[in-house]
């Protein structure tokens, strides 16, 4: 059997403000094109040709164009940030590329060239603080990084704190990157908070969690489970370098965790772990990424070639498997049908599994219809914007 090759842009941040998610998302990636290229059955193989941005966003657009153009490349893996996603979509509408997308994100955006494999709001934020507000109270305060992500996720938690009745006590961004946090401390120790939402990115999650935990350490009253941390994005990767006593005890919500009980991740790990090695740590960015290159190469099979149009009418009109289960994307939205998984992080790094929603839940990315369980009517009715 003849078989042919089809160039593949890889695009994640190997350096830069959160290299470390985008390694994880590159070895991810690398696994499913190693396991598809090594498949005899299959007609093609993969060509990757891996471009880094180093987290600078308008290295990204060029690189994505240079892919497309150049490489001949008419799928694009990657980005990790809003603001790097952003920039690349107006090159893959102008070039009939598709982007695939497989970070959780803020949600107002649908476009026929992205395929969203992250969860979006209604997937994250709302199952969060539905699990979280009744537990810990009413009192938030809020970080984030300063682009659209820690916007857009401050404003729909504002809006949810206060239709619960609550009140959000602060609202601070860092610059993406950024690892200046003593005064952010300084303001939760004098104001203690019921919680704090953290909307940070990479290396700043990382310094604010590990001051955090100095704070934790000299006022008991800021022990984790009194007053956590908790995140819709919060991955192992996240955790790197810190003291097992800094990285225990923050809440997540995501839509895969390495210790999902279920078939489906079973396999998926005896899988990586038969081809890298028992030692090879398995993250949400690694599996995500792992899952969009692989829903890929089931589609290419399907549809016999890997044009975008044909690509985008297969990955709609089925289902696919993996290692959070049978993946379906909305025809509409290009969204991925998703279950939130509860997380507490524990001293190795690791999260346990407090919950698991059971049932996938449709994207809604404009919050048309989602409700949250605080409130008596749908978001749209209560005052969140559904139209940017």
């Amino acid at each position: 059997m003849v078989r042919h090759t089809v160039p593949l842009a890889i695009l994640y941040s190997t350096s830069g403000p959160y290299a470390a998610l985008g390694r994880d998302a590159i070895d991810g990636a690398m696994a499913a094109v190693a396991e598809i290229n090594a498949d005899g059955s299959r007609r093609f193989g993969f060509e990757a040709r891996i471009g880094d941005p180093s987290g600078m966003a308008e290295r990204y657009a060029g690189l994505a164009d240079t892919a497309i153009r150049e490489n001949g490349c008419r799928h694009v893996i990657g980005t990790i940030t809003s603001w790097s996603r952003k920039e690349v979509l107006p090159v893959v509408e102008r070039q009939r590329a598709l982007l695939w997308y497989a970070f959780p994100y803020e949600g107002y955006e649908a476009s026929d060239s992205v395929l969203y494999l992250g969860a979006c709001p209604n997937q994250h934020l709302l199952p969060l603080f539905d699990h979280v507000l009744p537990i810990y109270g009413q009192r938030p305060f809020i970080v984030g990084s300063n682009y659209i992500w820690g916007w857009e996720n401050g404003r729909i938690a504002r809006e949810l704190t206060q239709a619960a009745g609550g009140e959000v006590v602060a609202e601070r961004f860092m610059p993406l990157g950024s690892e200046e946090v003593e005064h952010l401390i300084a303001e939760i120790r004098q104001k203690k908070p019921d919680f704090i939402l953290s909307n940070l990115v990479g290396r700043s999650a990382n310094a604010f969690i590990r001051a955090y935990a100095d704070l934790r350490a000299a006022d008991p009253s800021f022990a984790w489970d009194r007053r956590p941390i908790v995140a819709c994005n919060l991955s192992e990767s996240d955790l790197d370098g810190l003291s097992p006593a800094a990285k225990a005890g923050h809440i997540t919500v995501g839509t895969y965790l390495a210790n999902l009980d279920s078939e489906d991740n079973s396999r998926f790990k005896q899988k990586i772990h038969a081809r890298h090695g028992a030692l090879r740590r398995i993250t949400g960015p690694f599996a995500f990424a792992y899952m969009a290159v692989s829903m890929l190469g089931q589609a290419i099979s399907d549809a016999g070639t890997d044009d975008p149009d044909a690509i985008r009418a297969v990955v709609t009109s089925r289902r696919f498997a993996t290692p959070v289960g049978d993946v379906a994307i909305d025809r509409r939205t290009h969204h991925a049908a998703l279950a939130p998984i509860f997380g507490r992080s524990e001293e190795d790094g690791s999260f346990s599994i407090l919950e698991t929603v059971r049932e996938p839940i449709q994207a809604d990315p404009y919050l048309l219809t989602a409700t949250h369980a605080t409130m008596r009517m749908p978001l749209s009715s209560s005052g969140l914007k559904v139209v940017k």
